[in-house]
């Protein structure tokens, strides 16, 4: 980034003001602004890297320290931009019956429409060309979740809600069902207020977690994380962990359901986090039986491709090993059983076993 002179006269303000406003317009619930001070927050991954809590996303520990300094990843940063964006839609099956039904299989609300990564970076490229169209030319760089950022740290000092005990957002006025991303701007913008922490003596999240996750307050170690082992874990799900997933077969959101705070949460005016094929509450049973062909065409622009075909049969597998025992479960898992994979053949054997009693 390069900045200039050209900015002198700039009301900062006032475009302070107009970039929040502008980012509501775009389709945001809220933005704010924050500096590139995260001291704290880079002594806090530190430690979770040297405890190994990130398991194999060795992309954690890869960028030095531009992560937690922003003026490193994009050289000239003084501001962040950091906005959010609800994404429950109206009419989504309820969580906890999706839950209660060990039939069906649940995936975590916010991969149940388009993916965000896309859509949002559109958002915040359209949000820095009316920046500019107002101030003038300057630097900035969009990212949602494509480069090493701590997006929650940023967002808690630009006053959009405290990281809570399960190291999830929170906003007081809308709970934590949203999506973050930021603005690395060279505007000297005023800042927000960082936000206050209001969880008080709540420890739900910490009791809710079906893996035992949450370790304790901020301290959550990825590698027994259901989103982690259904999502970023390759290889085979420790066998110890595999009948606590209950029938969660994409991500996990019991420590956002438990949240007393989720009952602000606001639901999304975007058409694009709409279910799709169902997958608010769709059958196991059904769902393993997409071909590699199927399991493309229907994630095709949404968050489940990140799993990959593989991923998707494993943990399908482990779901159907811990549904009620039925003629239909075991049809579905022995026509697989020969499946060219060895984590997903791995995987329907442990399910065949459980089923078969």
């Amino acid at each position: 980034m390069a900045n200039s002179d050209a900015h002198a006269a700039t009301d900062y303000a006032a475009l302070a003001s107009d970039i929040k406003r502008w980012a509501i317009e775009l389709g945001f619930a809220d933005a704010g602004i924050s500096g590139t001070d995260l001291g704290d927050h880079e002594l806090h991954l530190k430690r979770w890297l040297e405890l190994e809590y990130h398991g194999e996303m060795d992309y954690m520990a890869r960028h030095g320290h531009k992560r937690s300094r922003p003026a490193e990843l994009e050289p000239g940063t003084l501001r962040i931009v950091s906005v959010r964006m609800d994404y429950i839609p109206p009419g989504t099956a309820n969580a906890w019956s999706v839950l209660h039904d060990a039939e069906a299989g649940y995936v975590s609300r916010y991969a149940l429409g388009r993916d965000y990564h896309k859509l949002m970076r559109n958002r915040l490229q359209k949000l820095a060309d009316r920046i500019r169209e107002a101030s003038g030319d300057f630097g900035c760089r969009a990212y949602v979740d494509s480069a090493p950022v701590l997006e929650k740290a940023l967002a808690r000092n630009a006053g959009l809600g405290w990281i809570g005990k399960h190291t999830v957002l929170i906003n007081r006025r809308a709970g934590s069902y949203f999506f973050l991303g930021e603005l690395y701007t060279d505007l000297p913008l005023p800042l927000d207020t960082p936000a206050s922490a209001h969880c008080g003596s709540c420890h739900r999240c910490i009791e809710i977690c079906p893996t035992q996750a949450i370790l304790g307050p901020y301290r959550l170690d990825a590698r027994r994380c259901i989103s982690y082992l259904t999502i970023e874990l390759k290889g085979s799900i420790p066998e110890a962990l595999r009948a606590p997933m209950g029938n969660r077969i994409f991500g996990c959101d019991d420590c956002q359901l438990v949240c007393p705070w989720n009952k602000f949460a606001q639901e999304t005016a975007e058409a694009d986090f709409a279910p799709r094929h169902r997958l608010d509450g769709a059958k196991l049973v059904e769902l393993f039986s997409w071909s590699e062909d199927e399991f493309l065409r229907r994630t095709e622009g949404m968050a489940i491709r990140r799993t990959g075909y593989e991923g998707w049969l494993r943990n399908i597998a482990v779901a159907l090993g811990n549904a009620p025992r039925s003629r239909g479960v075991l049809e579905a898992l022995n026509a697989r059983a020969a499946h060219p994979s060895a984590v997903v053949r791995e995987h329907i054997a442990w399910a065949l076993e459980r089923q078969q009693g």
